[in-house]
């Protein structure tokens, strides 16, 4: 049985292997993306504390004067009062052409023209005590992306054929982690003694074999956990699987609308992180999204400095018009299926506890990244071995046949 497990373990493993190599090695890059950015990016992330912050409708008029091409989309605020504001931004929409010349009266019907596929989006870093635009930022301008990139499509695309190799890639790496822990599974209690520890001393054949098997059993759990919340990214059919399994929809409830009121102009994004605050006051940040018409409200989203991981926030609604809150929801109130969806990226990523797990992460990644090399190895070896053996009674039938 277990040369059968064995063929599947192989040729599984040489079908994926090199996907499975290059997943692996971009996850350990990517794993402390974001403390690397922070570590080698301070002056986009932090500011000297000064006395008298500027409002949030100080700070938009200044991004607006910095780039009066730019549609502010949202702006993103830490209550750590060194942190950088943050806003979101776009290319405002063109004209439509048509419509210059019209007369007064049908100027408010004119059309704005349809963007070309999705439009680019930017960070602006502002100092929120000096109003000092820092940076204009796109993430798919880094490097970090190219390496997203070649973790998540292979350098394709969100449509691209990279996405679904790498997610078949990813099926079949979870069949190859269980059958080699089946393959690892020992006999006799001296077997399994060997199988934890890699003898040292011994020869580069027999460190290169216990290291496959080794270091295997004891990432096979970790990197089974990462290639099953990969799949989220790569096959719609698994995230509707999660909303089935947990018997949640996978629409989120629609948030409120705001109550129109004519000749009344929208409130401002200090007025709407203030009602937000008197919902949820102190968390880490606060992410507010304007609102794209007339009828939406602010969708302000709170990560309470006490959350179970970085997706677990809460959201507060605010009309758009009046200031009031219009509604909630509460992260603890949210379907089955939306949390449980919410994790996956956490865990995927090693953040879900922080500086220890990204640490796992890190080195399991890495372990990932030995595994299709020593495997390769030990096939080669195998069959080298098996050569050797198979040649002298090779020789001695010919010797027979001959006498």
């Amino acid at each position: 049985m277990k040369v059968f497990f064995r063929r599947i373990h192989l040729y599984l493993s040489l079908a994926a292997g090199l996907v499975i190599l290059t997943c692996c090695l971009t996850g350990a890059i990517l794993v402390f993306e974001k403390d690397l950015q922070m570590a080698f990016n301070k002056e986009r992330y932090f500011v000297a504390q000064g006395s008298q912050r500027l409002s949030l409708d100080q700070l938009s008029k200044v991004v607006k004067q910095g780039f009066p091409e730019m549609k502010i989309n949202g702006v993103k605020v830490y209550e750590d009062p060194t942190r950088s504001v943050e806003f979101s931004v776009s290319p405002a929409p063109k004209k439509d052409k048509k419509a210059e010349g019209l007369p007064a009266a049908a100027k408010g019907k004119e059309k704005t023209a349809a963007p070309a596929g999705r439009q680019p989006g930017f960070t602006i870093f502002v100092n929120p005590y000096t109003g000092d635009l820092l940076e204009k930022y796109s993430y798919k301008e880094t490097s970090f992306y190219q390496v997203f990139a070649l973790h998540r499509w292979l350098l394709g695309g969100e449509k691209s054929a990279g996405k679904y190799i790498v997610g078949v890639s990813t099926f079949i790496f979870l069949f190859i982690l269980i059958t080699g822990i089946i393959l690892w599974w020992p006999k006799t209690k001296k077997i399994l003694k060997q199988r934890l520890t890699v003898k040292w001393d011994a020869g580069w054949k027999r460190i290169n074999h216990d290291f496959h098997l080794v270091f295997g059993f004891y990432s096979a759990i970790f990197l089974f956990i990462f290639a099953f919340t990969g799949l989220a990214w790569s096959f719609e059919w698994f995230n509707d699987g999660i909303y089935k399994v947990t018997n949640s929809s996978s629409k989120p409830p629609a948030p409120p609308k705001s109550e129109y009121a004519a000749n009344t102009d929208r409130i401002s994004f200090d007025a709407a992180l203030a009602s937000a605050k008197t919902v949820y006051n102190g968390a880490e940040f606060y992410t507010i999204s304007a609102p794209k018409d007339s009828t939406e409200v602010f969708n302000v989203s709170a990560l309470p400095a006490n959350a179970v991981h970085e997706s677990a926030t809460n959201a507060v609604y605010v009309d758009q018009y009046s200031g009031k809150v219009a509604g909630q929801l509460a992260y603890e109130n949210r379907s089955l299926g939306a949390r449980v969806r919410s994790t996956f990226k956490p865990v995927h990523t090693g953040s879900i506890w922080g500086t220890p797990s990204k640490i796992i992460a890190l080195l399991v990644c890495i372990m990932g990244v030995t595994f299709p090399i020593t495997g390769v190895i030990m096939w080669i070896n195998r069959t080298k071995k098996s050569k050797k053996k198979s040649g002298p009674m090779h020789a001695t039938k010919k010797e027979t046949a001959v006498a």
